[in-house]
């Protein structure tokens, strides 16, 4: 169940956090005399006196050197346009260690020390509730587990302060025969009359849905209480949505 992430996979999904728009030239309409180009016989002086641009070798650049700078120096990105979680598009599209541990080149294979090192930073992200791991309200659970919103930023941002964000967790793994989900992740139908709801399995998947890199070295799911995509209220809700033997899962 390991996965691995190529780093073209990677700048794709990263970017396509930012939808970006572009810029456009201005005309010579409404400008001054003083900011009218200078004669042609001065020319010469003002471009021998104007900066060079940096010469950039791209093929001269691995992979990765070329990812980082064209995201990064190139201008090519819109980089300071803010995010809902109160950070810029340029902390988004800077990877942790998690994240770089886990992109690889196509070919590459995830290493038994990255593997180690990627379950240690999961399990010392991990935040438990105080009380201990406990269902929330499978309804609200089945509401965020079928829900896709929040995070986009640019000119369409979602508004959180109108529409909580979503778990997404539709989008890979089929939870429910009343609805269709995705095929990627493994079907989560009954998932809690087929595994009970036990202590260690109340524990485990609470840890998955947290930071499922603990188990699941580099896979492709997303962290969602890690990043903070889901707050603990909001993960026991999508829990008992799993587990409680009145919802949907369950029957």
């Amino acid at each position: 169940m390991f996965k691995k992430t190529s780093t073209a996979a990677a700048v794709a999904a990263a970017t396509s956090l930012l939808l970006i728009t572009g810029g456009c030239s201005a005309t010579n309409a409404g400008k001054t005399e003083a900011a009218k180009p200078a004669p042609a016989a001065a020319a010469p002086a003002a471009a021998a006196a104007a900066p060079k641009a940096k010469s950039v070798d791209y093929t001269a650049m691995s992979p990765k050197a070329l990812a980082e700078y064209l995201i990064f120096e190139s201008g090519s990105y819109e980089l300071d346009q803010p995010t809902q979680e109160g950070t810029t598009g340029r902390a988004r599209l800077t990877q942790d260690e998690i994240q770089k541990a886990c992109s690889l080149m196509k070919g590459e294979e995830v290493s038994d020390k990255a593997r180690e090192k990627v379950m240690a930073l999961a399990a010392a992200s991990i935040k438990y509730p105080e009380g201990g791991i406990k269902l929330g309200d499978w309804k609200k659970g089945r509401e965020l587990a079928w829900s896709g919103f929040g995070y986009r930023t640019a000119h369409n941002p979602d508004d959180h302060s109108s529409r909580e964000a979503g778990g997404n967790c539709y989008n890979c793994h089929q939870l429910a025969t009343d609805r269709t989900g995705g095929d990627i992740g493994p079907s989560l139908t009954g998932y809690g009359k087929n595994r009970g709801s036990s202590p260690d399995m109340l524990k485990y998947t609470y840890e998955v849905i947290y930071n499922p890199h603990v188990y699941f070295a580099c896979t492709n799911m997303p962290r969602m209480g890690a990043t903070g995509v889901l707050n603990q209220q909001q993960i026991a809700d999508i829990m008992a949505y799993l587990f409680d033997p009145a919802s949907p899962v369950n029957k």
